[in-house]
């Protein structure tokens, strides 16, 4: 087995709509809160990854949240999904040291609202793609990830996950058929 380095990770949240500002751009001790996280965790491990949780494209000003209608079955869905705190449990209790159900948890959360549509299949291409890099291991459906969870998320959502990327897969060898001109 290589050598890994040891990593943290830097979750650097989202819109802040309840606080009212960019919590990571809030002063903590003279420094923004997300500098000096960072620069806490860089002391502390050999390298550290560090991910926001909004999407990058423009979607306009906010609609009235009433007005976009999310099926109830979708929203319990997403939020649950999103109850994922990032903890590492399931990687711990998982043979394969698989990061499928965090991964999963991230990948659903967004993907089945509509804010999160615009980059569904970029997102999990992504993601999928870092997890790889980061040498976490396969799913094998043990379950224990889903044992072990504080938060309770299903293996459903890697179920989704596997179909998301499926899709995004197919979509991008079309895509680079077509660019190709041999489709």
């Amino acid at each position: 087995m290589p050598d890994r380095a040891l990593a943290g990770a830097l979750l650097v949240g989202g819109a802040s709509t309840r606080f009212g500002s960019p919590k990571a751009l809030a002063p903590f001790e003279g420094e923004p809160l997300a500098v000096r996280a960072h620069r806490v965790l860089t002391s502390a491990f050999d390298r550290v990854i560090a991910a926001g949780g909004f999407i990058s494209v423009r979607a306009g000003s906010a609609p009235e949240a009433n007005d976009t209608l999310v099926p109830k079955p979708a929203a319990d869905s997403a939020m649950d999904a999103a109850a994922c705190i990032g903890c590492g449990a399931c990687v711990a209790a998982c043979p394969n040291a698989s990061a499928m159900l965090f991964v999963s948890a991230k990948v659903s959360h967004l993907g089945q609202l509509p804010q999160g549509q615009p980059e569904r299949y970029t997102r999990v291409r992504k993601m999928v793609a870092q997890m790889d890099a980061e040498g976490f291991g396969g799913c094998t459906n043990h379950r224990e990830c889903e044992a072990s969870c504080p938060k309770e998320i299903s293996i459903l959502h890697i179920a989704r996950l596997n179909r998301d990327l499926l899709k995004a897969q197919l979509t991008a060898t079309e895509e680079k058929t077509v660019s190709d001109g041999a489709g």
